[in-house]
This record gives C-alpha cells, sequence and structure tokens, in this order.
C-alpha cells in the first residue's frame, strides 16, 4: 500500500492513477498518521502539491526519527531550490515535478527501494533469508517481424504488471545489438548487461542487482549494451544464469527480444513460462508469426503456454478476422486497438499506460498482464528439443 496526501480530490484521484497499485489517500495529516501507523509495513508517503510545505517538513522530521524506513516524497509543480533544500534537509526522500510522470514514478521507486534495503539490513539479500526464494514468472515477448510494437507491448506490460509497486517486475532487454527499452523508458544506461561480461562465471544476485536500472515503482530493468559490437560476447550462458537469478529476484521477469532466433533467444525461450507472440494485421507479419508458430511446434513447446497477441488490431488494412485466423491457423490471445496516442507516448518516453491510463490501448494491455499473464501457477515450457539445445551449449 502508498499512502498518498492531497486534499483536492480530483488531483488525489489523478495522482493515484498515475502511482498506480493499492494506494490509500488521506486528506488531511491526522489521516495519514492513522493509515501508516495501522500498516507498519507502510513503505511510502507522498505528499501532492496541495499539501503545505510545513506539514510535509513537520511530518518528515517526525519519521525520520521514529521510523526511518517510511519514504517521503513531495510533489511540486515546479522545483523551486528554496523548497528543494528546506524539504530534503528535514528528511523528505525525493521532490519531484508533478508535471513530469516518468520522474515522479522513478522518485517513488527509488524511495521504495531504500526502504526495502534499509528494512533488509547488512548482510542480507531478502526480506526472508530462512524461506524459500521466490520463483517469479518469465515472459518473453517476441516477434519475428520488427515494427510490430513489440517492445511498445513489453514495456507497458512490465509496468502493468508491477500494478504500482505491489508486485516486483524486470524487464529484460534482449535486443542486445539494437535494444530500444532504454529510450522507451528514457533511462540513461549507465549500467547493461554488457557489465556482466567480465563476471559471467561468477555472477550473483548481488552482481545482478548492481546493474539494475530503476523506473518506477516495482520495476526494474536491465538494459541492452550501448554499443552494438558488445552483443556478440554476451553469451547465451550468461543470459541463461540472468534470467535464472532475476526469476529468484522478482515476481515476474519480462524479456524484449530481437526479431530473430538466436542462441540467446532460445536461452530466454527456454526459461520461459509465457510466450507472448504480437503480430500486425498486414500478410507480411502474420506469415512470419505462423513460421514462428511452426518453429515452436519442431522445438516441442507447449501451446497452451503461447499467448498471441494482435496489435493494431482495428487497422483498416483490408484484412478481416477470418483472413488473419486462416494465415495463423491459431486462436488470438489479445487484439490490442491502433491508436496515434501510442507513438506520441513513444516520444515522450512514458508509456501510455502510465500516461493515459484509461486509454483504450492501456485498457487493453491491462487486461493481458492481468488476465491472461499473471494468472495460475507454471513451470517453464521448454520443449524437448530446446532442453537438449541448452545442455549441448554448456558442454560445448
Amino acid at each position: 500500500m502508498t499512502v498518498l496526501y492531497e486534499p483536492l480530490r480530483q488531483q488525489a484521484q489523478h495522482l493515484a492513477m498515475l502511482v498506480g497499485g493499492d494506494v490509500h489517500t488521506a486528506v488531511s495529516l491526522d489521516e495519514v498518521s492513522t493509515l501508516i501507523n495501522n500498516d507498519r509495513d507502510e513503505l511510502l508517503v507522498i505528499f501532492g502539491p496541495g499539501v503545505p510545505l510545513s506539514e510535509v517538513v513537520s511530518f518528515a522530521s517526525a519519521q525520520r526519527i521514529v521510523r526511518p524506513t517510511l519514504g517521503v516524497v513531495l510533489l511540486r509543480p515546479h522545483l523551486d531550490l528554496g523548497v528543494l533544500s528546506e524539504a530534503l534537509r528535514t528528511g523528505v526522500r525525493e521532490v519531484a515535478d508533478i508535471n513530469d510522470p516518468a520522474a515522479v514514478l522513478a522518485a517513488c521507486a527509488r524511495s521504495q527501494n531504500l526502504s526495502r534495503q534499509m528494512r533488509i539490513g547488512p548482510g542480507r539479500t531478502t526480506e526472508a533469508d530462512d524461506g524459500p526464494a521466490p520463483d517469479g514468472r518469465v515472459i518473453t515477448v517476441f516477434a519475428a517481424k520488427g515494427g510490430c510494437g513489440k517492445t511498445t507491448l513489453a514495456t507497458n506490460l512490465a509496468i502493468s504488471l508491477a500494478q504500482g509497486g505491489s508486485r516486483r517486475v524486470c524487464i529484460l532487454d534482449l535486443d542486445l545489438a539494437f535494444g530500444d527499452v532504454a529510450i522507451m523508458l528514457q533511462l540513461v544506461p549507465e549500467k547493461t548487461i554488457a557489465d556482466l561480461i567480465p563476471v559471467a562465471d561468477r555472477i550473483d544476485e548481488t552482481g545482478v542487482r548492481t546493474m539494475l536500472t530503476a523506473y518506477c515503482p516495482g520495476v526494474d530493468a536491465m538494459l541492452a549494451p550501448v554499443q552494438p559490437a558488445v552483443a556478440e560476447e554476451v553469451t547465451r550462458d550468461l543470459v541463461a544464469d540472468v534470467i535464472d537469478l532475476t526469476r529468484r529476484m522478482f515476481d515476474f521477469v519480462v524479456i524484449d527480444t530481437p526479431p530473430q532466433f538466436n542462441d540467446v533467444v532460445l536461452a530466454a525461450l527456454d526459461a520461459s513460462h509465457l510466450y507472448v507472440l504480437v503480430a500486425t494485421p498486414d500478410l507480411p507479419a502474420l506469415k512470419n508469426l505462423r513460421v514462428t508458430l511452426d518453429m515452436f511446434e519442431m522445438l516441442d513447446y507447449q501451446r497452451d503456454h503461447r499467448v498471441v497477441v494482435l496489435n493494431r488490431a482495428d487497422a483498416r488494412v483490408g484484412l478481416t478476422g477470418a483472413d488473419i485466423e486462416r494465415v495463423i491457423r491459431v486462436p488470438i490471445s489479445a487484439h490490442v486497438p491502433s491508436s496515434r496516442d501510442v507513438p506520441i507516448s513513444v516520444n515522450k518516453g512514458v508509456p501510455i499506460v502510465l500516461d493515459s491510463p484509461g486509454h483504450p490501448v492501456s485498457t487493453a494491455i491491462r487486461e493481458l498482464a492481468h488476465g491472461r499473464l499473471a494468472g495460475e501457477t507454471m513451470t517453464p515450457a521448454r520443449g524437448l528439443r530446446g532442453l537438449i539445445g541448452r545442455r549441448a551449449g554448456r558442454r560445448s
């Protein structure tokens, strides 16, 4: 749960939709105190722009002593140096511009991550060292033809699955030569999977964690290398180890891939619980989807673990639903409508599920995430041929 204090009801509703997940709103400081006292596990309180700075300072000053794991994030319509210095001096962790949704989400994510680390304490790696390691679900998003909206879908799915921080999601960019996750989320690729190459034979959870870039509450990204030439140095074994480690650390691992079958993609498919196969309603994309499905049959990947998504499903291109079904010969699990608002959100660097939560595209993606991808418990869906290929790669 996240506590949001904003006295203006309309502003509070807007902020709650932006943050997502389980958000409890408050209209007074007393109500904030009641909410956090009723939930001792609460990690974050967000103060909206309608809250007087004096109340924020009073609250943060008190909590930094009695409850240091509780983070305070202050939102303002513009960042004034005086407000910044006063807020941070008295214990506010982050101050963000309310007109920059990505900055707001990043500030909340940084505060929550710090709270979790403070709660875990030194010398421990999880909040429950004595319990079993979590076993997250691995979801690989794949399209054999470029331009189908695969990366857009992958990033929006990751954010939807996180539910505003109630779940932990890692998005892993395995389009190693030309990955776009960083630019889609406007992240600076200071750390990428390429930084694990020198320690590929001894990576652990701590090493993986240092290579992650926080995006929004619950979502971290492992980015593709900046230099395409480095892609060749990232081996199948390294990728397999990274996936194995991240699935222990997160509830979901969403993998974005290049439009080709190579060793790295096969490593991802081999470890996946679900495959999200993306196509658009044009014959080249549908033909490539049919080829992909034939390849999956050859590799013996289970049919009931495949999720076929038709992106830009309502585009007027002269193909009927019957035409599409006849080409791919499988049912379509989800239809994502076409909208010019999607490229606009991409150019803004704010995924549409955050930029416009009520948009039909956002609704379709959330329904896919929560209805099909976050469902019953599954084991990895790798087939016999994929398993043999991985073992052979380990021996060579």
